[in-house]
């Protein structure tokens, strides 16, 4: 939503927005933008001479500022209808799919096009460091969009991406997540299909071949020609990798095609920048080039993350909100860490991990870690203590984010690597614990 508001502001209208909890990055960009930022859900916050109110999929009945809008006949819409109707329209669009990695690839994948001089459009989940902004109106023909399966409002429980209607579609991977909304696995499936149905016969579906999930999905029905990626035995494969995952080579048929030399590290990133760089060839960007852009890609903010470096020890935040990401940055950080430990600090905030429907997968998905330290938060009705008890490596839960940072103090040594993973504020712990690193050091 914060996206749709800069691309709102940027086609010339007057935009203010409300929300419960607006924390850095986005807060400083809206405000950047010239956006106003109204604390909680007043009705007063709303001009009488408003044209329209755009309202977010976390608003439900009851809300005093949505029942403010419904009492007094306030022409309303969802954001993904305002962006398809004032954004999309006559575009083409390039949609990232799946329940993991949409953020990143379709980052690159508006890098890439920017790098190629296409200055396109987007709209992503994150602030992109070569960008940062996470939404730009940008030039025709061009608009990438991170394609969210999560329903749009309150009053149309379609997924998100039903909107977009993409030229060019890559879907990343499909597992079960969202358990707020979705009863089952299938259920999602059935919403990707309806995805599958909006992308015209003469577009493109790039496609993770190693996921039979997906292959379920095109089982369905599909009237696009697919490319299929995977790490090997596919269109789109990786060729030779260094050990750090900092050089590696993107191979077509089988044949090496060309090499991109980055920054970015883990399996999960190399296979995002196969789907971004196939992607790009659909519209007009060769491999090589396509390659070479990846090399001066600067990340994501809160996607791995290094936020500070003291004494050796080396502080990240990340994203992961579900047991497979977990498991990516986990095995992203341990590419780079040397005989360094890392130390792994989870704050359960998705609706799916609070609801506890991974709590096996989540024990597991933490493993590779050499400490985790869990916090439990106070609203949720399942303890943390169980799978501290149950973990084969060092763990324990809080209920207070001062006590994970004193022991973090305590326990951490020089070339450690402290990866906090969370998809929220976690009660500013990243800063706190820098400066108390720092403290200590001085």
């Amino acid at each position: 939503m914060g996206g749709v508001a800069v691309l709102a502001r940027q086609a010339g209208h007057t935009v203010s927005g409300s929300d419960q909890n607006v924390y850095p990055p986005m807060s400083t960009q809206l405000e950047l933008q010239g956006i106003e930022l109204c604390e909680g859900y007043n009705p007063e916050d709303i001009t009488d001479d408003v044209d329209q109110v755009v309202i977010g999929n976390a608003m439900s009945r009851g809300n005093p500022i949505v029942e403010h809008v419904l009492n007094n006949n306030l022409p309303y819409t969802s954001g993904p209808q305002w962006l398809s109707e004032n954004v999309l329209s006559n575009r083409w669009v390039l949609a990232v799919a799946g329940t993991h990695g949409k953020t990143s690839t379709a980052s690159m994948l508006a890098w890439i096009l920017e790098f190629a001089g296409l200055n396109p459009g987007f709209l992503v989940g994150g602030v992109p460091g070569n960008f940062g902004l996470s939404a730009r109106y940008g030039d025709y023909p061009f608009f990438i969009v991170e394609a969210d399966e999560y329903d749009t409002a309150f009053f149309d429980k379609r997924s998100k991406f039903v909107h977009y209607q993409p030229r060019t579609c890559v879907l990343n991977n499909l597992e079960f997540d969202h358990a707020d909304i979705f009863d089952d696995l299938g259920a999602i499936k059935k919403q990707f299909h309806h995805l599958v149905r909006t992308v015209p016969g003469e577009g493109k579906l790039i496609v993770n071949g190693a996921d039979p999930n997906l292959d379920d999905v095109i089982e369905m029905g599909c009237w696009t020609p697919v490319e299929k990626f995977s790490a090997a035995g596919e269109l789109w494969s990786i060729g030779a990798c260094t050990e750090d995952g900092s050089r590696f080579e993107v191979c077509v048929d089988n044949k090496p095609a060309a090499t991109v030399d980055w920054n970015m590290h883990g399996a999960h990133n190399r296979l995002n920048a196969l789907a971004a760089v196939a992607a790009a060839r659909h519209a007009g960007v060769p491999v090589e080039q396509a390659c070479e852009a990846l090399g001066q890609f600067k990340g994501i903010k809160r996607r791995m993350e290094v936020l500070g470096e003291v004494g050796g020890i080396t502080v990240y935040d990340d994203f992961a909100h579900h047991p497979t990401a977990i498991i990516e940055t986990l095995s992203a950080v341990k590419e780079i860490s040397g005989d360094g430990r890392v130390l792994a600090v989870l704050e359960p905030r998705s609706n799916t991990m609070r609801m506890g429907v991974h709590k096996k997968e989540l024990l597991d998905s933490l493993q590779q870690a050499d400490e985790v330290y869990l916090y439990q938060p106070g609203d949720i009705n399942w303890s943390l203590d169980d799978l501290a008890r149950h973990s084969s490596a060092k763990a324990k839960a809080y209920d207070d984010v001062s006590r994970i940072i004193e022991d973090l103090i305590q326990h951490a040594q020089a070339g450690d690597h402290i990866i906090i993973m969370s998809n929220g504020g976690f009660e500013s712990i990243h800063t706190r614990l820098l400066q108390a690193l720092e403290k200590q050091a001085a």
